[in-house]
């Protein structure tokens, strides 16, 4: 990032209107804030909390020319790249997780050139995060010294003053839209999280324009009760949305665990036919359902109530 475009970045972020009235909507209406080209921050981790209802509405408003940051990108990446929305990524990792690899479609978009990668360390990442939540150009850091990833993305180094140590200095990362999804909310965009925050706080307060999916919307006199597990504040938000179940199959602690035979299953049929699954996929359970209620269908009910119950072993 050069000072212009930080200066830019941080202006525009300072103009954004921080109201504190009603911010309830629709998925559509939420996910009709994004424009082609936007860069698109995903809260969550992996198969944590990824607001998979903001992301599949995105793909069916067919957005293009997207970038797409996560500190661990799950197969959310996959559909972009398959659907011809996204052309660079930004991650420290790319896939379900260890026992299912690294991404094949990642790597068979990155390297035919139809998609950029860019990679940093997950610590790297999330400094970027909050370089750019606390308004600053950069954040020091000792993370990636001495890897190849020093030249392949930002990063500079400086000598500190204060040791004489050679330190990484990441640049602050801006997006334009951040997708999240939380445990509560109340009408005004007030957020709660249970467990993990992740990276999700930092990029609310990096990103220009904050859209949230709420398993259950509850009365603002709830949150005034609690004021202390409110860790987004409504300001920062600009619209939230009631979706039940908005990660399944991925998982939302201590609501529901994640689905790992629905992974098994979709990393089978890419290893079988490659692309092709990930179209047939996109086109059953993306483009196909017309409402959230008609996707969640396709996993039927006895599935759901089975995970909330694993879920609910993990705290109880």
């Amino acid at each position: 990032m050069n000072p212009g475009d930080f200066v830019e970045a941080r202006r525009r972020l300072e103009a954004k209107p921080h109201s504190a009235g009603e911010k309830l909507t629709t998925l559509e209406a939420a996910a009709g804030r994004v424009r082609d080209g936007d860069h698109v921050a995903i809260g969550g981790c992996l198969f944590s909390r990824t607001p998979l209802g903001l992301l599949r509405e995105i793909l069916r408003q067919r957005r293009r020319g997207l970038t797409l940051s996560r500190n661990l990108m799950c197969y959310e990446g996959e559909w972009f790249m398959a659907a011809g929305a996204v052309e660079r990524v930004v991650t420290s990792w790319f896939g379900i997780g260890l026992p299912w690899g690294l991404s094949r479609i990642m790597r068979e978009q990155v390297e035919s050139g139809r998609v950029r990668f860019e990679e940093w360390s997950h610590l790297a990442l999330g400094l970027r995060y909050r370089a750019a939540a606390a308004g600053v150009p950069f954040l020091p850091t000792l993370t990636m010294l001495g890897s190849d990833l020093m030249a392949a993305g930002q990063a500079q180094t400086m000598t500190c003053p204060f040791t004489g140590e050679t330190l990484c200095l990441v640049p602050a990362l801006f997006p334009d839209v951040a997708l999240l999804n939380v445990h509560r909310a109340d009408r005004f965009g007030n957020c709660q999280i249970d467990g993990y925050p992740h990276m999700d706080v930092d990029i609310a307060h990096a990103a220009t324009t904050v859209l949230v999916t709420a398993e259950e919307i509850i009365g603002d006199e709830e949150i005034r009760r609690h004021p202390d597990r409110t860790v987004i504040p409504g300001i920062v938000v600009d619209a939230v949305v009631e979706v039940p179940f908005g990660s399944y199959p991925h998982e939302c602690y201590g609501r529901y665990e994640a689905d790992f035979s629905h992974f098994d299953a979709y990393v089978a049929e890419i290893t079988a036919k490659g692309t092709e699954a990930i179209h047939a996929y996109l086109a059953r359970y993306v483009y196909a359902p017309r409402t959230h209620q008609e996707y969640l269908a396709l996993f039927g009910e006895e599935a759901r109530a089975r995970q909330a119950r694993s879920a609910r072993e993990l705290v109880g």
